[in-house]
């Protein structure tokens, strides 16, 4: 029986020994307010949502096993973090934990199976925010860290800063002993054939609209855990056929992921000098802050006016502070998916409703 089964039986049982009129009115009252209170409270409630990027992703443009492949591995990480959040486990741990199954699967531009930068390399960005401190880590253009994820919240939990890149990030996850490889480990020979042709075709950005779709296949990640705090995440490998030492916004804390148990966390994916130029993740969580929006009204807003309104492509993921989930996109499709208390992963690739 629980706690709260016990104590309404008790008040039952008290309040039919007892005769005095006042005693009575006294003891309903209370216990009015105590179930009212049991029922809202839903610190002990959770939920996860993920991304695994919006583009050119249509119905009719993969194969039954390709379309199959992204569902698995979406339902894969959903229910990792699941059991993560369901044994008590914390949102930063379940985030992380999610963000690097999808790093270690080459169907998505993060991690293993990133796109290739202008020399034919792979050059990876991620971030990490815990809503509970507002402390953040981010880390730009490292080649050689297996899971940029895990690195990020390294950031965060044991340095000083919120943001390193290239070297000096590499240097500090050796320092802190995370799993390093070889650039080769990240390249596969599709992304090889899709750069040859990109720059056959000298064209170094790709149309979102087009067939293109690993240019926005970011990977991200929202969770909410068992005691109300919410965690962000989000890794990439950027932009096909980038130059200049090009970052887009998903290391950039407020524009591709941002985390504030007050009001949500975000991640983004798409055409990231755009969501730089509106801090797409903080705009969501000011709106809540300071004009009262909701989550949905929020992201409505950024994603599919203020964002089309200058045509920049993409979508992003949310949790509010009450455990609502949101997936906002402008494109044809985003792979997505989220899962809550009850254990039932949901998985989406297109425009369904």
């Amino acid at each position: 029986m629980s706690k709260f089964n016990r104590f309404y039986g008790m008040m039952v049982i008290i309040y039919d020994l007892w005769s005095e009129k006042m005693v009575k009115k006294i003891l309903a009252g209370f216990l009015i307010l105590f179930i009212v209170f049991s029922c809202s409270n839903n610190e002990n409630d959770f939920s996860l949502v993920i991304h695994g990027g919006a583009g050119s992703i249509y119905e009719g443009r993969y194969s039954a096993e390709e379309e199959q492949a992204f569902r698995e591995k979406l339902t894969e990480a959903l229910a990792a973090g699941h059991n993560i959040l369901l044994s008590g486990g914390t949102s930063n741990d379940c985030v992380e934990a999610v963000v690097r199954i999808m790093e270690d699967s080459p169907l998505f531009n993060a991690g293993k199976g990133a796109v290739l930068n202008a020399k034919g390399n792979c050059e990876l960005d991620a971030s990490f925010m815990d809503g509970s401190t507002g402390k953040a880590g981010a880390v730009g253009a490292v080649s050689i860290v297996k899971n940029p994820i895990s690195l990020s919240r390294k950031v965060m939990e044991k340095s000083k800063h919120v943001f390193l890149v290239g070297k000096g990030a590499e240097e500090f996850a050796r320092e802190n002993k995370l799993a390093i490889v070889d650039n080769s480990y990240f390249i596969t020979e599709e992304n090889r054939i899709e750069l040859q042709k990109m720059q056959s075709e000298k064209s170094s950005v790709l149309n979102p609209s087009g067939k293109h779709e690993k240019l926005f296949s970011t990977v991200g990640c929202v969770a909410r855990d068992k005691f109300g705090n919410i965690t962000a995440g989000t890794s990439t490998g950027g932009m096909m056929n980038k130059k200049f030492g090009r970052l887009g916004d998903v290391p950039v804390i407020g524009a591709g992921t941002y985390a504030d148990n007050n009001s949500c966390g975000i991640s983004a994916t798409g055409h990231g000098e755009f969501f730089i130029r509106n801090v797409v993740a903080y705009d969501i969580s000011a709106l809540m802050r300071y004009k009262g929006l909701s989550l949905d009204e929020a992201a409505e807003f950024v994603v599919n006016k203020k964002l089309v309104s200058q045509k920049g492509a993409g979508g992003i993921i949310g949790i509010d502070k009450d455990g609502e989930i949101v997936m906002k996109f402008n494109t044809s499709g985003m792979f997505r998916g989220y899962i809550t208390q009850d254990g039932l992963p949901k998985v989406y690739l297109y425009n369904e409703k």
